[in-house]
């Protein structure tokens, strides 16, 4: 299994820590608003990771942090007037709900950075000791010039690093490499705590330091994030964090790339900017969604628009139609020794293509040839009953690692849809046709498509 590693700029063959086990950290949301489809961009990729990673037999710890106590989260809080914990809380519950929508697999921790603070202001209490860190007008800065390998993973030239110019915004001018905030002094009308180094809150970089090698050690596996996390946010993460520690951080850096909106990037302004509600609000299946923001591979930009939606919808109905088909289809007692071996071709395929860097769209390549070559069997009734559970069973395994297909594909119908099913059908055979079609359109508001073939009526979820 090779990875492309940010922070040597090329693939690697991945070595995890200790055999088969592999410790993951994934940056987590800022909570001061619902989470835009471009958050969700990295969170899928992520996921696809984590169930490639257990797919090659890897157990996977991960961590994933909450940020609800940063710039945004303050600044949000003091407009809306509500206290921190109202407004954080809010959306803490919104990503959740959200993630579940998406099929996205929890993590094993989401450690809150407000529950963290002692930890916090420890590590930059042992910084100042050190001389990595020192105080200014109550607040204490990371000293960049004392770290000789600094702007290993954005490729900073040295030569172009500026110490002593101080900045206390989480977020700054990413052309420039600045002394960077630790801990923030206390400041009239915002949240602060009192610690051993004095009152105030923590600096958003020292804030993930902390919170994954607690829960995950030093050095861990993996770090992952959005491209715009690799400077500033990850190399001061390494700076403060090996500088603490006096070794290795992370072993493996991934980033996705960005998200961008009919080939613009997404505003509010522009009118181009979406999240997951909104985008469910029109309709569109969350499947849907997760399958466009999956298929591009995590290195490439990812194009999102509504016609890409579509075509992401009929390629993920090609699955579904598919799987329908075995379902509902009678099959002949028997095997047919081409079915495993296509099962087999498909499967080594598979992995094969997501162990070279997650190389998705191959991975998707193989699992739609699988279909086609299936189904020139089925126009030739050369599947059998043991065959098709066979082939259902594959399409299974290879969705735990996807996670694209419906998980109430096999549950049945509601009663009075059943009903109103079994009216259709006898309104059509009294021939009484305008019956049948008002049945039909009812049930396609309800969400339900009806297709009438030569074996009787099917159904599926619209």
């Amino acid at each position: 299994m090779e990875f492309f590693n940010t922070l040597s700029g090329k693939k690697e063959i991945f070595k995890s820590i200790r055999p088969k086990k592999v410790s993951l950290y994934t940056c987590g949301p800022t909570v001061y608003d619902y989470a835009h489809i471009g958050n969700f961009r990295a969170y899928v990729f992520e996921d696809l990771l984590k169930r490639t990673l257990i797919f090659w037999g890897y157990k996977v710890k991960h961590v994933m942090n909450i940020t609800d106590v940063d710039d945004k989260t303050i600044k949000k809080a003091q407009s809306a007037g509500k206290s921190l914990r109202e407004v954080t809380d809010k959306y803490i519950e919104a990503f959740f709900e959200d993630i579940d929508t998406l099929n996205i697999s929890r993590a094993d921790h989401y450690p809150r950075a407000t529950e963290h603070i002692k930890e916090m202001a420890d590590m930059v209490k042992v910084l100042v000791q050190k001389g990595y860190g020192y105080k200014k007008n109550g607040s204490y800065y990371f000293d960049i010039s004392k770290f000789k390998e600094y702007g290993k993973l954005a490729k900073i030239n040295r030569n172009e690093l500026r110490p002593g110019e101080r900045i206390e915004s989480d977020e700054y001018d990413k052309k420039n490499a600045h002394d960077f905030a630790l801990w923030k002094e206390k400041k009239p009308d915002e949240p602060f705590w009192e610690s051993e180094i004095g009152p105030g809150r923590p600096g958003w970089h020292i804030e993930c330091s902390v919170m994954s090698t607690k829960y995950l050690g030093q050095p861990f596996d993996i770090h992952c994030g959005g491209v715009d996390n690799i400077f500033p946010h990850h190399e001061n993460e390494i700076a403060q964090s090996e500088c603490f520690a006096n070794k290795k951080f992370v072993n493996y850096w991934l980033h996705c790339h960005h998200l961008i909106v009919n080939g613009s990037k997404m505003s509010k302004s522009k009118g181009n900017y979406y999240t997951l509600r909104d985008l469910i609000k029109k309709g569109i299946d969350p499947m849907v969604i997760r399958y466009l923001l999956l298929s591009t591979h995590y290195r490439k930009m990812l194009n999102f628009s509504f016609e890409t939606l579509a075509q992401s919808d009929s390629a993920l109905e090609r699955i579904r139609d598919f799987l329908r088909e075995l379902k509902e289809r009678s099959f002949e007692q028997g095997k047919n020794p081409l079915v495993q071996k296509f099962i087999d071709q498909t499967g080594a395929e598979f992995a094969e293509s997501l162990g070279d860097d997650l190389n998705i769209s191959m991975a998707l390549k193989s699992v739609f040839n699988f279909v086609r070559k299936i189904n020139k069997l089925l126009s030739k009734n050369q599947v059998y009953t043991e065959d098709s559970k066979l082939i259902v069973s594959a399409l299974k395994k290879w969705d735990e690692v996807l996670g694209i297909l419906p998980k109430d594909e096999d549950k049945e119908l509601e009663a009075s849809i059943k009903e109103k099913i079994d009216q259709r059908n006898k309104a059509r055979k009294e021939k009484n046709y305008a019956l049948a079609d008002k049945i039909r359109d009812e049930l396609y508001k309800q969400g339900i498509i009806l297709e009438d073939t030569q074996d009787g009526v099917r159904w599926k979820k619209r």
